[in-house]
């Protein structure tokens, strides 16, 4: 339960958030969602703080945002993409997931990808742009959920400054909590913009990882098995 703190409208809405936060002692990384610290009207006011220190970074880099008609509401513009779009897991709750009782007693591996992965890193703020693919092997107390499901968890994750190994890590501490699978199996694939666009400004390079959970880590042919099937990878 959100933390009531008393309200004082002089105070910045991230500085309420932070002391719900601190009062609840939890932590606030880049990846984490705190959307249970924030309460019903609040994200229109972060958006307008974030427009407003946006406009002193555009000052600092000494940017004429008044005289310069392509750049005259770039605080604003770039204050929603942060809040509304790109980071959008940090701020609101999990999507709602509908779950069914595995009836058939389906027990055979089922792969959900490519799932389209856009994030950014929270190193550069820079893009993160991939591919993902999910394993799963259920048993028959796994809970069942909808293959647009699974897009809208890594949706959820994804959208936050993330680094790709913590990533995979929370979808598959995610999806496992949900499902109750025998095993679980995660690949990723992304390109960091922060080596294509800064940096070394190697344009080729790849960055791919995996998570293995439960069977996938004690069957070494159910784990070559999946990794076959999927297209690039064998």
């Amino acid at each position: 339960m959100t933390t009531q703190l008393p309200d004082d409208e002089g105070t910045p809405v991230s500085v309420k958030i932070r002391e719900r936060i601190h009062a609840a002692r939890k932590r606030f990384n880049a990846n984490d969602n705190i959307a249970e610290f924030i309460q019903p009207g609040e994200l229109e006011k972060l958006l307008d703080e974030v427009e407003a220190k946006m406009q002193g970074v555009l000052d600092s880099l000494v940017i004429d945002t008044e005289g310069d008609h392509n750049t005259n509401n770039t605080a604003r513009r770039v204050a929603k993409m942060y809040v509304n779009e790109v980071f959008r897991g940090r701020y609101v709750q999990q999507p709602p997931i509908t779950e069914f009782p595995n009836a058939e007693h389906l027990n055979e591996l089922m792969i959900v990808g490519p799932l389209t992965v856009r994030s950014a890193c929270s190193h550069h703020f820079c893009p993160v742009i991939g591919k993902i693919w999910i394993g799963v092997m259920p048993n028959e107390h796994t809970n069942v959920i909808g293959l647009s499901k699974y897009a809208r968890l890594v949706d959820w994750i994804m959208g936050r400054p993330q680094i790709q190994e913590e990533a995979v890590v929370q979808l598959a501490d995610l999806i496992m909590e949900k499902t109750q699978p025998d095993g679980l199996a995660i690949v990723m694939e992304a390109s960091h913009f922060c080596m294509s666009w800064r940096g070394v400004r190697d344009n080729d390079s790849r960055m791919i990882n995996s998570v293995m959970r439960g069977v996938f880590l004690k069957d070494s042919a159910l784990r070559r098995e999946f990794l076959s099937l999927i297209p690039g990878k064998n």
